[in-house]
């Protein structure tokens, strides 16, 4: 009889505890494709910020925990006032979102009149509560191509995403000057370095990126159809250029396939990971089912108002 002597990792142990600690509760993780590895592993739904935003509006779970970041949390508490929302980490912001702060935005707004309002999910409550409809990467085409032909739109606040959404739809669009600091950070120049190094691999880019490397993609599109496509291309290599969290799942799911983080200008900054995704941390997410804290609280005049704009969105879909 042989004998395994391995003791479990603590990775895998904590994994565990956080395992019957959820049961306990009553209690569903959600965590977004950037998260780390051992995050992902351990929660109940993996995904974008559009299937992310349909979870947590359908979930019957006493408690959502939310793997990601404070817009995503925020997110999940408008849509479900009546559950308790926990983020492990409350610094984990996003530099998209603190891009486009509510009060500077209500003021910018002053200036367009009649405009309806389209902003990205990667934003704060108080701004989804001055937006007419919000959209994500996934359904942001379908949701400008919702609205009135002649309709005069404010897209906010990525100007890389919407710029991208004006090219494909030919819309009349005013763009609020955000971006995202991972997307931003991707060099044209090293991506077709590696293109010299791998011939036949595809480069797969998120449309925050900057035009002159969407220009040398291969496929664009939202975290959930990188994937998709990654796994339906009959290409055997990939060029990822966006956050690379999402490479744990593509390499999941085609462990024949070979896919290649795409560097950011300074590749020693590690800019093509988002340091605030990477805060949360099994630890902390034990700590904060343990303690049921920290738990999103918001204005509910606010809440109300940013209600409308994402479930507006919601009934647009993909």
């Amino acid at each position: 009889m042989t004998v395994d002597n391995k003791l479990p990792s603590p990775e895998t142990e904590l994994a565990a505890r956080i395992v019957r600690l959820k049961k306990e509760k009553g209690a569903v993780i959600l965590a977004h494709y950037y998260t780390l590895p051992e995050v992902q592993r351990i929660a109940d739904f993996t995904g974008d910020s559009l299937a992310l935003s349909q979870q947590a509006a359908r979930t019957d779970a006493r408690i959502i925990l939310f793997a990601g970041v404070h817009f995503m949390a925020e997110t999940a508490k408008i849509l479900s006032p009546d559950k308790k929302v926990l983020l492990p980490e409350p610094a984990a912001g996003c530099s998209l979102a603190d891009s486009c702060r509510a009060e500077d935005f209500a003021e910018f707004l002053k200036s367009y009149p009649g405009h309806t309002v389209v902003s990205y999910v990667n934003t704060s409550v108080g701004v989804k509560a001055l937006t007419d409809i919000c959209c994500t990467s996934s359904n942001a085409v379908d949701v400008i191509r919702s609205l009135p032909s002649d309709a005069k739109i404010v897209f906010a606040p990525d100007r890389n995403l919407g710029n991208y959404i004006r090219g494909v739809t030919g819309r009349d669009m005013v763009v609020w000057d955000g971006a995202c600091g991972v997307h931003e950070e991707f060099s044209l120049e090293k991506i077709l370095e590696l293109k010299k190094k791998y011939p036949e691999a595809k480069v797969l880019a998120h449309p925050e990126c900057k035009k002159t490397v969407l220009l040398a993609a291969d496929y664009i599109g939202s975290t959930a159809a990188l994937l998709r496509f990654a796994s339906t291309d009959p290409a055997d290599t990939f060029i990822v250029v966006t956050e690379a969290g999402i490479l744990y799942q593509m390499r999941k799911e085609n462990p024949g396939k070979t896919f290649i983080p795409a560097p950011p200008e300074d590749a020693s900054c590690g800019c093509n990971n988002c340091a605030f995704m990477k805060m949360v941390t099994l630890d902390k997410i034990y700590r904060a089912l343990l303690d049921e804290s920290p738990e999103v609280v918001l204005d509910e005049e606010i809440r109300r108002k940013a209600e409308g704009s994402i479930r507006r969105m919601l009934e647009i879909g993909k």
